[in-house]
């Protein structure tokens, strides 16, 4: 059978967050994760479902995209079709032309780590390389070192801290206490935690949310921030060290971790609180 492009509803979200899971593993291309679903979670179960789009064959989810942004399509593919030629041309089709509903027309990105095969295809059609990340890891095979900070677990009743760490960490960001419920009531929410840091005066000072794929499998530390009047402290290390201790808990093998590579004091923290830093990678980009 050809290769299907959809858009699943609601009730097909839980098979495109399955994939995913079952997709992850140690070693393997930093791609689309199901905790990338569940971040996005917090703008509501319909408007996650409108940003993703499945690839099928006779009925087995091939790849899974999310449109993190109307112009940024987020990618990943089953471990075993990488070199599959049919999916990767019809990809490369419907993802370059606007009227298949996936990409508007003007500059659009894709993030797509998994292969030679489709980014290749996409540089021959013209597309160029864009800015440059840094994916880290860290294993978890050993117990993770005290973080040297409180670290609370946020529940319901501490919604409010946690959706002003965000805020007070990234300045673009939207988060509500709202957004926090629409996140947690999300499927991926079950294998999450939401963490904050406290310093020794009981001031909230840093947050990270982790996601777990499964035992046995890497997890995400998606978002993660630290308040901007309480930078340059060792608190950015803190919540890294917490967060990895968090996923292992949760039965991760790996926590892992993508940053922009023109932010050295990102990738200085991560590296900082023990995960090693990666090859560079790069997302593709089409101009208008």
């Amino acid at each position: 059978m050809s290769i299907v492009l959809s858009t699943p509803g609601v009730d097909g979200l839980s098979e495109a967050v399955r994939v995913l899971r079952e997709w992850q593993y140690d070693g393997a291309p930093m791609q689309l994760h199901p905790g990338d679903l569940g971040w996005h979670w917090r703008f509501g179960a319909e408007a996650t479902a409108a940003a993703v789009r499945t690839w099928s064959r006779d009925g087995q989810v091939l790849a899974v995209g999310l449109l993190d942004t109307p112009e940024l399509l987020r990618l990943a593919i089953a471990p075993e079709v990488e070199h599959d030629e049919e999916l990767a041309q019809q990809m490369v089709a419907d993802v370059t032309r606007p009227d298949r509903g996936v990409l508007p027309p003007g500059n659009i990105y894709i993030e797509a780590r998994f292969g030679a095969l489709f980014r290749g295809l996409l540089l021959d059609d013209g597309w160029d390389a864009d800015e440059p990340w840094t994916p880290l890891r860290r294993d978890l095979a050993e117990p993770v070192e005290d973080c040297g900070v409180r670290i609370e677990v946020t529940g319901p009743e501490a919604v409010h801290v946690r959706s002003a760490v965000q805020r007070a960490s990234f300045d673009k960001s939207t988060f509500t206490d709202e957004r926090w419920h629409a996140m947690a009531a999300g499927p991926p929410y079950a294998d999450a935690r939401c963490l904050v840091a406290y310093d020794d005066q009981d001031t909230a000072v840093a947050a990270a949310t982790v996601w777990s794929a499964g035992p046995g499998k890497p997890g995400l530390l998606e978002p993660l921030g630290v308040h901007r009047d309480h930078r340059g402290h060792g608190y950015g290390r803190a919540i890294t060290v917490a967060a990895a201790a968090a996923l292992r808990e949760l039965g991760s093998s790996s926590a892992i971790v993508c940053a922009g590579s023109s932010n050295a004091g990102a990738v200085a923290t991560y590296r900082s609180a023990g995960f090693q830093q990666l090859p560079e990678v790069r997302d593709l980009h089409r101009s208008a």
